[in-house]
């Protein structure tokens, strides 16, 4: 973006804030999100970067310091500004904790907003950056050649040559360890049911969903995609998964790309326009797409509206079924399993007990209860490959409460399952890592071939 079009994007402050703030483009961080934060400290030992660095600009309440700090005239929109929000997590457990509910997950994106207008990323991080959520996320065409590429990566032994030659080694230890338990490529969902305009129930009909597929999703865990399907039919469910949808946008909002992030989000209102619920399995999409309306605060607010009303349709795959029923399994798992709460699925959309109840549904399940189950670990959308050492802190400390005594460690996001399958192979366990919905396609196939 050249200076002239940075000096276009520029507003005066408006009207809630200070005539002399140093945010200078719209979309500042919102007053009203941080106005009854009494810096009381509740928020300290709910936050993962303040428990690694014990530093008070890596807190909560220090972030919303400094974010007031630059709307008061009294600090630059800098690298000293930028560090400490980029190090958050935006893991959301400080709303938890905080007995103000200060929204400083929302805080935090509108504060990367402004820093990626004032020092865009430059050089190989704003290449690939670029690459990746401009060249790639948004664009299903290309999303699936990268998939088979991946596939072929796999499945021709190209994968096993490069880690026995170590060349793989050539990347950063934190691309090592992923790329040693990147889950096996399938054929994704939106391919398998291409030329099907709705997926039927198996039986009665009772409602029609519509289902988001997600990107990574549907690359890299095409198996839960088809586990959430075949769990939505089997409970009298026709399933619509509309063609035009696309990328949630939660990554590039992350990232401070607030444009793109509602260029997505239009595509997605449009393309679920139709639809009564649209049901989600990837609990960082599930946040973002219940969000949308903040997109539309300050830029297009003739879009606030629909986007709000397709907000209020979007749910997770296991509050849907809790909340409608399902059939209860009767084949036994039998199997020790615990649970690991998602950010964006507990802090960020209040969904706890709900998988939990799930899970204690399936026969031969023994839940083993997982001290501090919702703390965060590590993942956080990219932030375990733009932040690789304190996500690996954060790791390190989630590890530490996971039991040993368990075969399974159930959770409900793509991101969290890739960083515990780091964790359970960096750490030496032997736990398998598994979504809530998988657990209960595969109780009900058991079922089946039981009959």
């Amino acid at each position: 973006m050249t200076v002239k079009e940075l000096e276009l994007k520029k507003v005066p402050a408006c009207t809630t804030q200070k005539s002399f703030s140093n945010y200078l483009w719209s979309e500042h961080p919102d007053e009203k999100k941080w106005a009854d934060c009494t810096h009381c400290g509740m928020c300290l030992e709910s936050c993962p970067t303040y428990e690694v660095t014990g530093q008070e600009q890596h807190s909560p309440r220090g972030r919303v310091h400094l974010m007031k700090s630059v709307a008061e005239g009294r600090l630059e929109v800098n690298k000293q500004f930028m560090d400490p929000v980029f190090a958050c997590l935006d893991c959301r457990a400080c709303t938890t904790a905080c007995p103000a509910d200060v929204d400083v997950g929302g805080l935090i994106e509108e504060a990367r907003g402004q820093i990626r207008q004032a020092i865009p990323l430059t050089g190989w991080k704003g290449t690939v950056s670029k690459f990746f959520l401009e060249g790639v996320f948004p664009h299903q065409n290309r999303l699936k050649t990268f998939g088979s590429f991946l596939r072929f990566y796999q499945k021709s032994g190209m994968q096993k040559v490069v880690q026995k030659t170590k060349l793989i080694n050539v990347m950063p230890q934190h691309l090592v360890e992923m790329e040693a338990v990147m889950p096996e490529v399938q054929q994704s969902v939106r391919k398998k049911f291409n030329n099907e305009t709705v997926i039927k129930a198996k039986g009665e009909t009772k409602n029609e969903v519509a289902f988001l597929t997600g990107c990574v999703m549907d690359v890299m865990f095409s198996d839960i995609n088809e586990s959430t399907v075949n769990v939505l039919t089997r409970n009298g469910n026709d399933v619509k998964i509309p063609k035009k949808q696309t990328c949630c946008g939660a990554l590039h909002v992350h990232a401070g790309d607030r444009d793109t992030g509602r260029k997505l989000a239009k595509q997605n209102i449009e393309a679920f326009q139709d639809a009564e619920k649209v049901i989600v399995n990837a609990a960082g999409c599930g946040c973002m797409l219940k969000e949308y309306g903040e997109l539309f605060r300050e830029v297009e607010p003739e879009w606030r509206e629909k986007a709000e009303a397709f907000s209020a349709k979007v749910e997770d795959i296991s509050k849907y079924l809790h909340d409608t029923g399902y059939e209860k399994p009767k084949a036994e798992l039998n199997k020790r399993i615990t649970y690991h709460d998602a950010c964006h699925l507990a802090h960020g959309q209040g969904v706890r007990q709900e998988p939990r109840d799930i899970l204690l549904d399936i026969p031969g399940v023994e839940m083993v209860h997982m001290p501090n189950a919702d703390r965060c670990c590590g993942s956080a959308g990219i932030y375990n490959i733009t932040n690789p050492e304190m996500a690996g802190d954060v790791l390190k400390n989630k590890m530490e409460n996971v039991p040993e005594d368990v075969e399974m460690i159930s959770m409900g996001n793509p991101g969290c399952m890739l960083q515990m399958a780091i964790g359970v192979q960096k750490y030496g366990r032997n736990q398998k890592i598994v979504h809530t919905v998988q657990l209960l396609d595969w109780a009900y196939q058991k079922e089946e071939g039981e009959k």
